[in-house]
């Protein structure tokens, strides 16, 4: 197993010596407008496993290429929205929000393992953990969280608890 590792980490590190090595050349540059396209020249690749070295100008590509010949390049993530909040595993890409705000309509008495909680912006939140407590208020402003791990949590005006949820619609 150590000689799995060792082998491993080698072509890793051969990758990166070899991502380096472009940077290392541009570097050597003393002419600030080379120097820049040098940099210009380097492409770094949507899985980020290969870099296009310059060389006299023209970009060399060492990574992998789709399937009519092109490099593959790294594309910006689209924005999300708050009424997509909690739905990125169903999503291409996650969203960058980290928390989203709302309102529990009407009277609120609580929760219990599993039970179904809805927002004022239409969103329909399921309490994903076995948590139970008793909370009357009415029209509580609340606040879902990101966690760690791809885990959402409820945080409901007037407790300290805050029970793991997940959106079901």
């Amino acid at each position: 197993m150590p000689k799995k590792i060792f082998f491993v980490l080698l072509f890793v590190s051969a990758a990166a010596l070899a991502d380096d090595a472009s940077l290392l050349r541009c570097r050597a540059n003393s002419d600030a407008t080379a120097r820049l396209a040098c940099y210009d020249a380097i492409v770094v690749t949507a899985n980020g496993g290969g870099v296009a070295k310059a060389e006299g100008g023209a970009a060399k590509t060492t990574a992998p290429q789709s399937t009519r010949g092109q490099p593959l390049l790294a594309q910006p993530a689209p924005q999300r929205t708050a009424d997509q909040f909690g739905l990125e595993d169903r999503l291409a890409n996650k969203s960058e929000l980290d928390a989203i705000e709302s309102t529990i309509p009407g009277s609120f008495e609580g929760w219990s393992a599993r039970s179904t909680i809805r927002l004022a912006n239409g969103q329909v939140w399921q309490i994903s953990d076995d948590s139970a407590r008793t909370h009357y208020i009415d029209n509580p402003k609340v606040r879902i969280r990101r966690g760690a791990l791809g885990a959402f949590y409820l945080e409901i005006q007037g407790t300290n608890a805050s029970p793991r949820v997940k959106r079901v619609q």
